[in-house]
């Protein structure tokens, strides 16, 4: 989609929608049908009373505390600390992964309500989980945009993924979709992270003795746009999908000859590593690759272009190797004399 105008942006997008995608949800003690109170969003403001008012009808925020407030545009640019330009850039992107929102005062007058914390208690156990309604091939533009930014190749995630439209809190939403083994998708797109039930882990098997373990699924797909540059002794593959889940794939993975672990450099990945070592001496821990990183992807991102170089350069050493090999051969073959 074109990017949006400072207009557009302000008429399309509900702040407290776009606060919900960032995390933060209304005080329902403080709140009232047009006013809603949070705790201060911004950087550096850690308060225990909720202070920041947004005015539903007029999409304006105000934080009471520091005495600063304007539309959705000076939210993103304080909240973000970026310029004009880039505030437009990552709203626009917000906008084609999310419906456009009624403004404040359609929301009053219809009784539509966006999917906070305090505005979803009357609907539906059903309504409040996550419904995939299609699936399909990664076509979205925005969605292509994403996987560049996380740098995995679109073919690779072609072979992996889908693109999945979900329902969720009677709003439509999509996002790249990766299926587990139990019929469930775990979803992600710039601003949602989630899975549709059944949450289970997904084993892919190639034969092999061995067993590379990932905890998200982009940790898989960096591992292999890695390996499309370096290539990589065949294995088979599991992603977790949750750290919660090992300890029930502890029979699978013990299968093999050797498991090699990407977990996340976290708190609760690297204890879950140290402790499978520890048990057993099948277990590697792989994650030094990254090791000032939180997670594989994000070390890709860091490393993808100094890694496309030394392809590159790799490749072209190994074509002038070929190229004088050859030329070696035919010298050769005609007696050291041209054709």
């Amino acid at each position: 989609m074109s990017m949006l105008t400072f207009s557009e942006a302000k008429k399309q997008i509900a702040l407290e929608d776009y606060l919900a995608s960032l995390g933060y949800f209304r005080d329902p003690k403080l709140s009232n049908k047009r006013d809603l109170f949070y705790l201060s969003p911004l950087p550096g403001r850690n308060e225990k009373t909720p202070s920041f008012k947004v005015d539903r009808l007029q999409n304006l925020w105000y934080d009471h505390g520091i005495g600063v407030g304007g539309s959705i545009i000076d939210f993103v640019m304080m909240y973000y600390g970026c310029t004009l330009p880039q505030v437009l850039e990552r709203l626009t992107t917000f906008v084609s992964f999310h419906r456009p929102a009624l403004s404040g005062e359609e929301q009053l007058n219809t009784g539509i309500r966006m999917p906070d914390s305090g505005y979803t208690d009357n609907l539906s156990s059903e309504e409040k989980k996550i419904r995939v309604t299609a699936v399909g091939p990664i076509q979205s533009p925005a969605l292509h945009r994403y996987l560049d930014n996380r740098k995995v190749p679109l073919e690779l995630a072609q072979t992996h993924c889908r693109e999945v439209q979900y329902k969720l809190y009677g709003k439509l939403y999509y996002a790249i979709g990766f299926a587990n083994d139990t019929g469930g998708y775990e979803l992600r797109n710039p601003y949602f992270k989630g899975s549709s039930s059944p949450k289970g882990s997904r084993f892919i098997d190639n034969g092999e003795q061995q067993v590379a373990v990932f905890e998200g699924f982009f940790s898989f797909l960096s591992f292999l746009t890695l390996h499309q540059y370096h290539p990589q002794t065949l294995s088979n593959f599991l992603v977790l999908n949750s750290l919660s889940f090992f300890e029930k794939s502890r029979p699978l993975m013990e299968k093999h000859r050797t498991i090699h672990l990407y977990l996340d450099r976290d708190n609760a990945g690297l204890k879950r590593t140290a402790q499978a070592i520890k048990g057993s001496h099948q277990y590697r821990d792989c994650s030094q690759l990254y090791l000032d990183c939180k997670d594989f992807n994000g070390w890709l991102i860091q490393n993808i272009l100094r890694i496309q170089q030394e392809a590159q350069a790799f490749n072209r050493t190994k074509e002038v190797t070929q190229n004088r090999y050859n030329s070696r051969i035919i010298s050769n073959n005609t007696g050291g004399h041209r054709l």
